[in-house]
């Protein structure tokens, strides 16, 4: 049933519409926009009193300030030499790889992982590529 009736007796069109129907990109919601104006010229001060509070031994304080000096790093390059994936049978030279360097710690478990996302996405395009050329083979042959 694709159409709903409003409280009005009027029936409304309730499918899936393409695109997002909710707030443009880059929108600011109300709260964000008021905390600013509060802050607007005290920024400054605040900071001020974060750096006094932290020089004075304030646990927060100095977890505050530090986490904008240094940041948590959310990721990193990773050197990491993986065998060429050339054909679908180069596959277990990787994951071999990849495994003996989670082992051996010059990997953690989450950046192998990661890799083999980007391994197994590799895979695929090259079964990809090779069903498409079997296909063509077929298509010639049959002509």
């Amino acid at each position: 049933m694709a159409d709903a009736v409003k409280n009005d007796g009027h029936t409304a069109n309730t499918r899936f519409k393409p695109g997002n129907p909710g707030r443009p990109r880059g929108a600011r919601n109300r709260s964000t926009l008021a905390l600013e104006a509060l802050l607007d010229g005290e920024a400054g001060e605040i900071t001020r009193k974060a750096i006094e509070l932290a020089k004075e031994g304030d646990i927060t304080a100095i977890r505050l300030c530090l986490d904008r000096i240094a940041p948590a790093r959310k990721d990193r390059p990773v050197v990491f030499e993986l065998p060429a994936i050339e054909t679908t049978a180069d596959l277990p030279k990787a994951t071999n790889a990849l495994l003996r360097a989670v082992a051996s710690g010059e990997l953690t478990p989450s950046e192998a992982s990661d890799i083999g996302k980007a391994v197994d996405a590799h895979v695929r395009a090259i079964e990809l590529t090779d069903v498409q050329a079997r296909l063509a083979r077929l298509e010639n042959l049959g002509k």
